[in-house]
């Protein structure tokens, strides 16, 4: 039982820990049989954890005690504490949970179930975007005379050319990379266990033979394509890189190149789906090459707008 807890969190919340073992168990399984995927089950975990000590803070003693009621005043906690999103996502575990609880018969009903979230419209992204120049400057600004620079390199360039996200481009396996028709292709691991594979550009094509080539990767068929550093070695070691050391070796790589936008690691995709789009792509395209099951989700990557309102910002002559 200790074992399974620190998949979720150190210790049970007090609501769980104070309730029998068969409820315990059924809280632990949400976490390891129902959710897949590691993002969503720390996400949940740390949302529900928090839910549960707040009302264990309130007085609630049981898991059976808490109504609707409880679930409102949290919720309306959170949207002054965190954005509208982040609210509809916390809100939405705490109802899954008690879904789940409500099928293994630990709890009678959900008390989240008519609980509403905060309204929330999206119609365009918010993820900063670079410009054409700005990616070529970064991609050009990289020291490739070291194994570091050229996984930077590869892995920058992956996920802006083949508008991959950063999850996938880290879970690819060396044997991702693979030759078909004679050009270069990658495969790559997206949410969900879908597989989704993309042939190379040609600069692309270039970034990646050049790192796994230059690094003897491909040695290594199954093992990480994207891996640590070794310290004090310079030399790739056999750990695939962190999703977090990802997003730190790409701030210093934007800095160092002199670009002032706030990058982050889906900055690229959605570059390369804005450039690709202005370049006179479709945005059926775009979206089948991004892998989204819904134009809908592509069009919050397609800043060409952005051009049409500065434009028309300096047009206040004044």
């Amino acid at each position: 039982m200790n074992q399974l807890t620190r998949i979720v969190s150190p210790a049970l919340p007090l609501l769980v820990a104070a309730a029998c073992d068969r409820a315990q168990m059924r809280f632990l399984d949400f976490f390891t049989a129902n959710i897949r995927n590691p993002h969503t089950r720390r996400a949940y975990g740390r949302a529900v954890t928090d839910f549960l000590t707040w009302c264990a803070d309130q007085g609630v003693s049981g898991l059976g005690e808490i109504r609707p009621l409880h679930v409102s005043a949290w919720v309306e906690m959170q949207t002054r504490s965190h954005a509208a999103p982040t609210a509809k996502q916390r809100l939405a575990a705490v109802r899954h949970l008690f879904d789940w609880l409500v099928t293994g018969q630990v709890v009678p009903v959900n008390p989240a179930a008519s609980v509403r979230g905060p309204s929330h419209i999206v119609k365009r992204g918010r993820t900063p975007v670079l410009a054409p120049e700005e990616a070529r400057t970064l991609l050009d600004a990289i020291d490739v005379t070291t194994p570091i620079g050229l996984r930077d390199r590869a892995l920058i360039g992956l996920m802006v050319y083949s508008f991959a996200r950063v999850g996938a481009a880290l879970a690819m396996k060396v044997e991702d990379v693979y030759v078909q028709n004679r050009r270069l292709w990658v495969r790559l691991h997206e949410k969900g266990g879908k597989r989704h594979e993309m042939p190379c550009h040609h600069n692309l094509e270039t970034y990646l033979h050049a790192y796994i080539d230059g690094c003897g990767l491909g040695e290594d068929p199954r093992g990480p394509l994207f891996r640590t550093i070794g310290r004090g070695t310079g030399e790739l070691t056999q750990s695939p890189l962190p999703q977090a050391n990802a997003y730190a070796m790409i701030g210093r790589r934007a800095a160092a190149a002199g670009i002032g936008t706030k990058v982050g690691n889906h900055t690229f995709r959605a570059t390369g789906i804005t450039a690709y789009l202005k370049n006179g792509g479709t945005l059926e395209r775009a979206a089948a090459m991004a892998n989204h099951s819904s134009t809908r989700t592509t069009q919050l990557y397609d800043r060409r707008s952005d051009e049409v309102t500065l434009d028309e910002v300096e047009r206040v002559l004044i």
